[in-house]
């Protein structure tokens, strides 16, 4: 892979580093941040890697991030043997945490990772002393809050059709930059998405880490966890924060969420989407570092 050269570079990180996982599974997890800082561990979402929470990670005054691809997703390759169920991306946190001996420790998650953070305390309760999730993917199974069709997913669908390969990265970051969804997203963000998240072919060309099949079997695997219904068991402080609401969505579950939760505190960000963390980092890390500020 080349040396990046975007703006995506102004947070220094040292390489990857691998941990083992479960179903042949070795993590990649990068260190950003201050090195000497208390640890927090970055959960990243669906189609994302560990490296595009460079520019929050190094607002982050006081903490050392570790920032995992979970499997399947940047430089950790898919399960053997296994669908991408999100209980693997448990496994994948859980073997960081492990082998860093870091419990008890704050984490962040975004989305999918947000979930995966949660499913993480109720299976090992006490390895978090607090939570901040943005826009957790953890649906509320009892009709509470309308959703489209189960039987359809969009997402995966589109997933499916997303282009794998470009003539550069440049070619890659200007195409993302133009699309709705990436518009949004700070240039720095969208840098460390575009040279972290694709790899350099023999004939020049960039091709996606993270295939557009693994992508579309993880959105396909979000309704089935059992992360809502057991968030009673979450016991630590855990503060959701979403961008504005919408009628289907991670933000539209949030409230609910909060409602189970034995400490759960709701944040919105009213000018921010889904992307928010990527969308702007500093201020995201500023409501982070507030949030923690208070966590024995």
């Amino acid at each position: 892979m080349r040396e990046p050269t975007g703006p995506g570079d102004q947070s220094p990180h040292l390489n990857p580093t691998s941990v083992a996982s479960t179903d042949e599974v070795t993590v990649a997890v990068h260190d950003l941040g201050d090195a000497a800082g208390e640890p927090v561990l970055l959960a990243h979402a669906t189609g994302f890697h560990g490296m595009v929470w460079a520019p929050l990670a190094r607002r982050l005054t006081g903490y050392h991030a570790v920032a995992p691809d979970l499997r399947g997703h940047g430089d950790s390759p898919p399960p053997v043997g296994r669908g991408l169920d999100w209980n693997g991306f448990v496994d994948d946190l859980l073997a960081v945490v492990d082998a860093r001996d870091l419990a008890p420790l704050v984490a962040v998650g975004h989305s999918k990772g947000g979930a995966s953070l949660l499913l993480a305390e109720q299976r090992r309760p006490g390895t978090f002393r607090a939570l901040y999730l943005y826009e957790p993917v953890v649906m509320p199974d009892d009709g509470a809050v309308p959703g489209p069709d189960r039987q359809s997913n969009p997402l995966a669908e589109g997933a499916r059709k997303r282009r794998e390969r470009f003539d550069s990265f440049d070619a890659a970051y200007e195409n993302f930059r133009a699309k709705p969804t990436f518009a949004a997203l700070d240039p720095e963000a969208l840098h460390a998405y575009v040279d972290h998240g694709f790899a350099l072919e023999p004939d020049g060309s960039v091709r996606l880490k993270c295939r557009p099949e693994v992508e579309a079997q993880t959105y396909e695997m979000a309704a089935h966890h059992d992360a809502f219904r057991r968030l009673g068991e979450v016991r630590c402080p855990v503060t959701v924060a979403t961008g504005s609401t919408s009628e289907f969505g991670p933000a539209a579950f949030a409230p609910a969420i909060v409602a189970q939760l034995p400490q759960g505190r709701l944040l919105t960000f009213d000018d921010l989407g889904h992307f928010g963390p990527l969308e702007d980092p500093a201020r995201i890390a500023a409501s982070i570092l507030e949030t923690f500020a208070d966590v024995d």
